[in-house]
């Protein structure tokens, strides 16, 4: 069996910190910048989560991911704060412990690489992994602040083969891959519409059923920026494809409904399960019934990130060419808000895509 050598730059919640203890207070003030952060309430340096077999998702860490996988050897770890590299190295028995991520990429060798912190220099610390040879990269969400970052993450993973995953979502959960070989082979029909409550660019499973490219926007009733620093999108509008398929993204939408002539597959919210209805005609009168489809479904919360780290080593391995939340899709959905955002504020006017000012980007709350 190939062992792949892997290192996680930050050790925050989603990084490690999930596993050990409950978060400690409110995001509010927790400057993620800062060195000396604070650490969970009722820390429990040795408590045991099983994760490895679809149904036993405990917690959602990257370092329990790749803790869990046998192909994954879990090498080194970065974070400036001293206290949670010694909680690591307890944990996990790791002894490559760094306070700059550099220097582990430069020394350590990594064939994976989970960049679980802040989001400011995420886009450089991916280019970084893939200068000192990462072949999969998993990053936390949100992708990045810019499109002109984004930019440089696609280009720097696509010219060197690198694969890539941008946040822990259910995107990454093999149901919807499911699903989409179904919708290509007609199992709804001709493809209609796909209706979402946002357009996220931090959770965008919508992102993931459209095959032409982001063509047009119509944004309005956009909100402004909120207490905690986001400015994220929070109005409502449309998208348009080169294929002519429309995104609807509309204030209480299902997380993701993909409606064609002969049914559609809805998932309320990421933690419900992802459910195929089909249209008959019963008796001469139409029918719209539920299906018994798969037993993949996505009924527990989350596990994005054992999922996502799944598609990367598919990818690695050859027998798959692009992760379900691939850096290629996030990026697309970014560029899809910001253009909702600047249509929103010309009035609701059409803007197209893709955007030329390259510069444009989004704020995210604080504590991101």
């Amino acid at each position: 069996m190939t062992k792949y050598r892997a290192g996680i730059i930050g050790l925050g919640y989603m990084g490690m910190l999930y596993d050990i203890g409950t978060r400690t207070g409110s995001w509010d003030g927790n400057d993620p910048t800062h060195i000396d952060r604070p650490l969970p309430d009722n820390l429990d340096i040795h408590r045991r989560v099983h994760m490895h077999e679809y149904g036993l998702r405990e917690e959602q860490t990257y370092a329990a991911a790749l803790n869990d996988r046998p192909e994954i050897q879990l090498v080194a770890g970065a974070d400036r704060d001293i206290k949670r590299l010694e909680i690591f190295q307890k944990r996990y028995n790791v002894n490559g412990l760094y306070t700059d991520a550099i220097d582990m990429l430069k020394k350590e060798n990594l064939d994976v690489v989970a960049i679980a912190s802040n989001v400011k220099g995420r886009a450089d610390l991916t280019c970084a992994a893939v200068d000192n040879g990462a072949k999969g990269i998993l990053t936390e969400k949100p992708m990045a602040h810019t499109i002109e970052e984004t930019d440089r993450m696609v280009k720097s993973c696509a010219e060197a083969g690198v694969a890539i995953v941008c946040g822990s979502t259910a995107t990454s959960h093999p149901a919807f891959g499911e699903a989409k070989e179904l919708i290509k082979n007609g199992e709804i029909g001709e493809l209609l519409s796909i209706e979402a409550a946002s357009p996220a660019g931090q959770d965008q499973s919508w992102s993931y059923f459209i095959d032409g490219e982001p063509s047009w926007v119509v944004g309005m009733c956009d909100t402004e920026r909120r207490q905690d620093g986001s400015d994220e999108f929070e109005g409502q509008g449309m998208l348009g494809c080169s294929d002519g398929v429309i995104v609807h993204f509309r204030k209480g939408a299902p997380r993701i409904r993909v409606t064609g002539t002969g049914g559609e597959f809805i998932q309320q919210v990421k933690t419900h399960p992802l459910r195929l209805f089909k249209n008959f005609d019963y008796k001469k009168a139409p029918s719209h019934v539920e299906i018994p489809w798969t037993d993949l479904n996505v009924d527990r919360g989350g596990a994005g990130t054992v999922f996502g780290l799944s598609d990367l080593i598919e990818c690695m391995e050859g027998r798959l060419d692009e992760p379900k939340n691939s850096a290629r899709r996030v990026a697309s959905a970014i560029n899809v808000e910001i253009a909702l955002k600047e249509s929103s504020d010309l009035g609701g006017k059409r803007v197209d895509l893709p955007l030329k000012d390259r510069t444009l980007g989004l704020n995210y709350a604080t504590h991101r």
